[in-house]
């Protein structure tokens, strides 16, 4: 099929079994009746996503990606090798909150043990809006985003609809290959990066009921916010998190959806994941 020709994949969600009815997504009826019932996807509400292009919005994992200050370094090990054991296989040590990652309430929250495995698979399906700041944080690397920028947004692209996931593109991920330059650390250590102000994703949570906020940096949260403010209200809420985003260029303002392929970790404070984003 080109590239450029739409096609749809059916998010079938099946409430029941009903005795005897056909179990495929979407299924039809031979012999139409008027007082038939609806089969069960069609009774659960089907879903379907329209795509032409899928964007992997995910950095590639290695030894050399950008670590938090203090994180644990990246280490891969060859367990088995061809010559030896007739396949190929590796270890590999990453930091929960390493690479491209989503975090979790416990992460944030004193006495919160919601781990990364409270997201039900139905959570990580989510519409995405895109709003780009790169030249605000260019002129500015401690830029907060604020209620007027997604307002402004939302006078070109319409209002957020509930259950958005606002993406604060900052253009940061161009940096992604020099650690030095992503975090930007002063002579003081304290970290310069742009992020959601702790007032916008107060308002974004309460008045526009997003599904969660995502970035290109390596926090929601500018790198002077020691208090994580948009970490802690949004995975207080139980929303999502997803920091050190890639490919935001290949993504429009609206109409994206996004699906994220999370480790489900014991007990996990966060985890590296896959992002992908269908495109119309």
């Amino acid at each position: 099929m080109p590239a450029h020709v739409p096609r749809r994949l059916a998010v079938c969600a099946v409430a029941a079994v009903l005795a005897g009815a056909a179990a495929a997504c979407g299924a039809t009826s031979s012999t139409p009746s008027s007082s038939a019932s609806p089969s069960p996807a069609a009774a659960a509400g089907a879903k379907t996503i329209t795509y032409s292009r899928v964007v992997d919005l995910a950095h590639v994992i290695s030894p050399d990606i950008p670590l938090w200050p203090g994180d644990p370094e990246g280490v891969f090990k060859t367990v088995a090798t061809m010559k030896k054991d007739g396949y190929y296989l590796r270890s590999f040590t990453i930091g929960e909150h390493s690479a491209t990652h989503m975090n979790a309430p416990n992460s944030f929250i004193a006495g919160d043990t919601r781990s990364i495995t409270s997201y039900p698979a139905e959570q990580l399906v989510v519409p995405a809006a895109v709003v780009d700041v790169r030249e605000q944080c260019a002129s500015d690397p401690d830029y907060q985003l604020s209620r007027q920028d997604v307002l402004d947004w939302e006078a070109a692209n319409g209002q957020l609809a509930p259950g958005t996931f606002v993406i604060m593109y900052t253009g940061w991920q161009d940096k992604w290959s020099d650690p030095k330059a992503f975090f930007n650390i002063d002579g003081k250590g304290n970290l310069h990066f742009p992020g959601f102000a702790g007032a916008t994703t107060t308002w974004l949570l309460s008045d526009r009921q997003i599904a969660g906020v995502g970035i290109d940096t390596h926090g929601v949260d500018p790198g002077l916010d020691t208090s994580y403010a948009t970490n802690t209200q949004t995975t207080g809420a139980h929303k999502i998190v997803i920091e050190c985003l890639g490919n935001l260029d290949q993504l429009p303002a609206t109409g994206a959806t996004l699906v994220l392929g999370i480790l489900r970790l014991k007990d996990g404070s966060g985890t590296p994941l896959s992002v992908m984003a269908f495109v119309p």
